[in-house]
């Protein structure tokens, strides 16, 4: 966990996180219909997989961009949610993406860290890669951490 942060006092979003990842529990609907996969999870650090295909195509046969953004928003979700206390959720203010390249087919990795994490607001970041290690898009994010009613009924997955 970087100095930009202090650790939660249990680990017990991370430990459903990593239920997901070791397939305990099903992961959220929208994983199954994008297709992507957990393949690591550390306090403040998600990584995130998928095989983009032609089923991903905008009108002009390249990856949809609204595909990386989802991709690269359960990235930097989860490792948002892995720095959370119990009784703590977060909602999602922005997202900005920078896109570098079309795709047409390529297996991506989503790697996505916590770069400040307060009380109140998280700062996320993501880079998108190809199997090749070719930077494909850089996405941010900042979140809100909720608390009490405004935190209940969510969850991490």
């Amino acid at each position: 966990m970087s100095e930009a942060m202090r650790a939660p006092k249990t680990t017990q979003h991370l430990d459903m996180l990593n239920k997901w990842l070791r397939g305990e529990l099903s992961g959220p609907p929208i994983a199954k219909l994008i297709g992507f996969v957990p393949t690591h999870f550390e306090p403040g650090v998600s990584v995130m997989e998928m095989d983009a295909d032609t089923r991903h195509a905008n009108p002009m046969g390249t990856l949809h961009g609204g595909v990386l953004c989802d991709l690269s928003d359960a990235a930097m979700g989860t490792a948002m949610a892995s720095t959370l206390e119990p009784d703590e959720a977060f909602t999602t203010l922005s997202l900005t993406s920078n896109f570098f390249k079309p795709i047409w087919k390529a297996h991506l990795r989503a790697s996505a860290r916590v770069t400040k994490r307060t009380r109140t607001l998280g700062l996320v970041e993501c880079d998108i890669e190809d199997e090749q290690g070719s930077l494909v898009a850089k996405v941010f994010s900042t979140c809100m951490v909720l608390r009490g009613d405004a935190a209940k009924g969510r969850s991490p997955l």
